[in-house]
């Protein structure tokens, strides 16, 4: 089994299939993974999969492009870790609230907070919660 490196949130991921959001932090993910494991919320398939639904009906990207970018995240070594509603409904919240995020976003901080590792995220509010709370961001720093 390789080692968990990092929590991977959804803009990274996302990058990886449309082209146009990709960048040298995004791609520097992608190349982790040759050597780990990233580990990714309970939310993570559902937000993924909506932004590429919403990409799919702005033209953004076909039908046939999603699939295979979805066939493509399957084959990556990338492993859901299950949340139930206690862990949702208690810290996730909590952790939201405290941090102005929303629950999603408070689902990746909250994830790499137990775990220990380093979170990899384009989103700014995420990333400043994360440093308030003492959480790494995955490197190289963008911009």
């Amino acid at each position: 089994m390789k080692r968990v490196l990092f929590v991977l949130d959804a803009s990274v991921a996302l990058a990886w299939g449309l082209e146009d959001e990709s960048n040298p932090y995004t791609d520097a993910a992608l190349d982790a993974l040759e050597h780990g494991e990233a580990l990714v919320p309970s939310i993570w398939p559902l937000e993924v999969s909506n932004a590429l639904l919403m990409a799919e009906r702005r033209e953004r990207i076909s039908q046939a492009m999603v699939a295979e970018f979805l066939e493509y995240l399957r084959s990556l070594p990338i492993v859901v870790e299950q949340s139930g509603p206690e862990q949702i409904f208690g810290e996730v919240l909590l952790l939201a609230r405290e941090q102005g995020l929303s629950v999603y976003d408070a689902a990746y901080l909250d994830l790499a907070l137990r775990r220990g590792l380093p979170l990899a995220t384009q989103d700014r509010a995420l990333r400043t919660a994360a440093f308030r709370m003492g959480v790494e961001i995955f490197g190289p720093q963008e911009g």
